[in-house]
């Protein structure tokens, strides 16, 4: 003890406030504040120098915060004023605090040793959420809050650091007109052009547009961002129970929603092109395991067969072809904007839903990533085995739907 004590009165040199001095002995015991350390430890000093009578340690104005504790309430009203303009359930306190504050607190370190202290933003932080908590009825949330008000104790202002709301759904898509997201035109980057119509855009919509503009606009938000688990092509149908999706809409100011209300109004604004189910708030974590999925996918492809091929041969390849790996090099349509790479998957299994002359109908369940259409085609011989090289006649994709993805993100 008489060491803090004689710790204490070095410190005082100086002239500090309890919370200062006492932010110096932070790490040192606990149930108190920082400014409960102070009184104590002032109290120790004056006795000290009492009983040695010395002079005793005197208080105007604290040499490191200039009595910036003093207006506590003040930034804590401030904060409450800009929190009551956005909706949530919980909270996290920021601040900036004059470089020259700062710069003296690391003197005093420097001079008395900054050990067991504490940083001024950190109890400034703790003490201006200490009143915003009592004022709101709001908790404070270290690792995920909804808003982090940062407080400017140099003007007493407040910015608002809000959280993306995340919101989980599935999507069927029974257009094959419009693509997954937004579609920039490349050539005037979003700015319009001849190319694009003038639009920014080389599609009318998308998928993430008629579901994200109405979260958008519900939500009060600035922009809005769309994570699939996988996609489809622009051709392809997505239909069975719908494919995973996160819609993230950046700074919104309302988080309590109406969810089945906003299946209801995307729903009938996407009617027969797409439709939305099971919506449900999400997170973070959540976009990172649906990114990184990697589920098997079910589809439905109708194969336009440019030869004869009796029904016996057709059902003997497909029995082939069960749990099988193949060879994909990038396919010729997308190897403008992707690595040329050699890649393998995994056909698990093949099942005819009609056969007839020259037209078939497969069910194909293939590891995530497989390129179905170059499978059935063989992309000049980029795809090996393909079916139309075990068939022994050029095929041809008629249609192709997606009729299963499965969510193996473990949060349904």
């Amino acid at each position: 003890m008489q060491a803090l004590i004689s710790k204490a009165e070095t410190a005082l040199k100086r002239d500090l406030c309890d919370h200062c001095l006492g932010r110096l002995f932070a790490q040192i015991g606990t149930g108190l504040t920082n400014k409960q350390r102070g009184e104590s430890l002032r109290l120790g000093v004056t006795l000290k120098r009492v009983l040695k009578g010395e002079p005793l340690p005197m208080h105007e104005k604290c040499w490191v915060c200039e009595e910036l504790f003093n207006s506590v309430e003040r930034f804590a009203e401030a904060a409450v004023t800009k929190l009551s303009t956005v909706e949530y359930d919980t909270f996290l306190i920021g601040s900036k605090v004059d470089p020259e504050i700062l710069e003296r607190e690391e003197r005093l370190w420097g001079e008395v040793g900054g050990e067991y202290a504490e940083s001024i933003k950190s109890e400034l932080n703790r003490e201006i959420g200490k009143i915003v908590e009592a004022k709101t009825g709001k908790h404070v949330d270290f690792s995920h809050p909804d808003v982090v008000a940062v407080v400017d104790t140099r003007f007493a202002s407040v910015e608002l650091e809000i959280a993306p709301l995340f919101i989980y759904g599935r999507y069927k898509k029974y257009s094959r007109e419009i693509p997954q997201t937004r579609w920039v035109c490349t050539l005037c980057r979003g700015r319009g052009c001849e190319r694009c119509n003038f639009k920014g855009k080389m599609y009318e919509t998308s998928i993430q547009e008629i579901i994200g503009e109405p979260i958008l606009k519900a939500a009060k938000g600035v922009d809005h961002f769309f994570h699939g688990m996988g996609r489809e092509d622009i051709d392809v149908r997505m239909l069975g129970n719908g494919r995973p999706f996160i819609i993230e809409i950046r700074e919104p100011k309302k988080r309590m929603l109406d969810l089945r209300s906003l299946e209801k109004v995307i729903n009938e604004s996407g009617e027969g092109i797409i439709e939305v189910s099971d919506l449900r708030l999400s997170s973070r974590a959540e976009v990172k395991r649906i990114k990184s999925a990697s589920p098997e996918k079910v589809y439905r492809v109708e194969i336009l067969l440019n030869g004869k091929v009796n029904k016996e041969k057709i059902n003997e390849v497909l029995q082939s072809f069960k749990n099988t790996r193949i060879t994909q090099q990038t396919p010729t349509r997308v190897a403008h904007r992707r690595a040329d790479k050699t890649r393998e998957k995994k056909i698990v299994n093949i099942t005819a839903e009609d056969i007839g002359d020259d037209v078939i109908t497969l069910v194909i369940r293939a590891e995530a990533g497989t390129y179905i259409k170059e499978f059935v085609h063989g992309d000049g011989g980029r795809t090996r085995p393909s079916l139309s090289e075990l068939l022994g006649v050029p095929c041809e994709v008629k249609s192709l739907d997606v009729i299963e993805v499965a969510d193996n993100t473990g949060e349904e």
